[in-house]
């Protein structure tokens, strides 16, 4: 049986070599720790935690990472299992030690049979080996420049992200659909404001809490795009001739232009989610809430992501990977974890979990059989394999679950309904890979 090389012990990384073991798989894990580190890490320990202890919620009907979770959980989740073993309390969220986290990993990985540790930089890839490449945001320069060559060219180096809301939490008496001048079909959703509310929402965006950047990160990120409390920063009508410029958009309500209108693109093929358009931003998450809020369309919105803006190396996933997780160009090559464009700690195990079921599978010569959609899991698969012409990574939420078959108003029954729905596909995936 072939051995897989995995480079990069970080969540994914590790998940993934953990699962390949379980299958009986050899494994060489591949880590620059503990003879360096990335600007970020400062453990020597694999599966460090960088920016939070947090994994989210625990409630499965009511929050996507929470779901999630117990997917992993039904899936034999080596990571997961030992978060829960190490976890503080956190009301409903779970929480870890960090330290004791890492620690437990990185014995277990070690202390794994079929797992060989191997510390040093990788800077190229054997293309005729079965690997995984789950080097997360923080790649360095020199294996980065050899995934370029392997994707074409598409990766980014940042992550600056607008915020996305659901569909049928944006408040329709205040928004209209249309395109500027009539230019389209109409798919945006346009969210226009008065003078009176533009200023209120103008003034509470240039003194709202911003988040802290690492310095490597300041030097990096916003050199290739604005976020939206920056440029208003320039002046206070700088957004009305940017990514709030009214022109060409009537108001039904009205006949006419609004002072400002911030225009909402849909965000997949469902039309579950939408983007707000242009607003890159670094504001902490509560302060977009409550800003944004300010905007009448939006006063009552759903979030499903949150708008970002860190250093974090991806691939153009959707043109790029198969539904395996699997290159395109080369059916040994796998990626796993942030750099596919899953977003967090959750989605970043879950997606070095998945590869491992796959690849294992795949060299032992079993059956290809896929996770349904109806997951979170190939929710997030699709979701990052799907053509996209603006990719932007994204996290566990039950925007990305189909809802096709479903015609349940209130939100909690349908979240408990989209959750039951999840677990059984994920049981009946369990049955078939056995």
């Amino acid at each position: 049986m072939e051995k897989v090389n995995v480079i990069g012990a970080g969540l994914a990384g590790c998940e993934c070599a953990l699962k390949l073991s379980e299958y009986g798989v050899k494994v060489n894990l591949f880590d620059i720790k503990p003879n360096a580190f990335t600007p970020a890490h400062k453990n020597a320990d694999y599966g460090e935690l960088v920016c939070s202890n947090s994994l989210k919620s625990n409630d499965i009907y009511s929050n996507a990472c929470g779901l999630l979770k117990e997917e992993m959980r039904l899936l034999n989740s080596h990571l997961i299992k030992i978060a829960d073993e190490v976890s503080v309390p956190a009301g409903n969220a779970l929480a870890v030690d960090r330290e004791k986290f890492a620690r437990l990993i990185t014995e277990k990985v070690k202390a794994d049979k079929n797992i060989t540790c191997v510390s040093g930089e990788i800077t190229d890839i054997d293309e005729n080996a079965y690997t995984v490449i789950a080097t997360g945001p923080l790649t360095t320069q020199k294996l980065s420049d050899k995934i370029i060559s392997l994707v074409g060219g598409r990766f980014s180096f940042y992550d600056a992200s607008a915020p996305i809301v659901t569909k049928d939490s944006i408040d329709m008496d205040n928004a209209f659909f249309g395109d500027r001048y009539n230019r389209g079909n109409g798919d945006h959703i346009n969210c226009p404001m008065n003078k009176d509310e533009y200023e209120a929402f103008y003034n509470a965006l240039i003194s709202a809490e911003r988040v802290d950047l690492h310095e490597f990160e300041k030097r990096e990120v916003f050199e290739g795009c604005m976020p939206i409390e920056i440029m208003a920063g320039r002046g206070k009508d700088t957004l009305r001739f940017g990514p709030l410029k009214p022109v060409g958009l009537d108001d039904p309500k009205t006949g006419r232009w609004a002072y400002a209108t911030l225009q909402l693109r849909r965000e997949n093929e469902e039309g579950t989610m939408y983007n707000l358009v242009g607003f890159q931003t670094n504001l902490k998450f509560g302060e977009q809430k409550r800003v944004f809020g300010l905007i009448p369309a939006l006063r009552n919105a759903e979030y499903v992501r949150y708008g970002v803006m860190h250093k974090n190396s991806f691939i153009d996933s959707p043109s790029a990977l198969n539904d395996d997780y699997s290159l395109k160009t080369n059916g040994k090559i796998f990626f796993a974890g942030q750099i596919t464009g899953v977003e967090g700690y959750v989605e970043s195990m879950a997606s070095g979990l998945i590869v491992g079921i796959y690849l294992a599978r795949k060299i032992k010569g079993e059956k290809e059989i896929k996770i349904s959609e109806r997951t979170v899991i190939g929710a997030l698969t699709k979701y990052i394999t799907t053509k996209n012409d603006n990719f932007e990574p994204m996290n566990a939420n039950f925007g990305i679950l189909p809802q096709y078959d479903l015609n349940i108003k209130d939100k909690k029954e349908k979240k408990k309904k989209l959750a039951e729905i999840s677990l059984s596909f994920t049981r009946q995936f369990i049955k078939e890979i056995e």
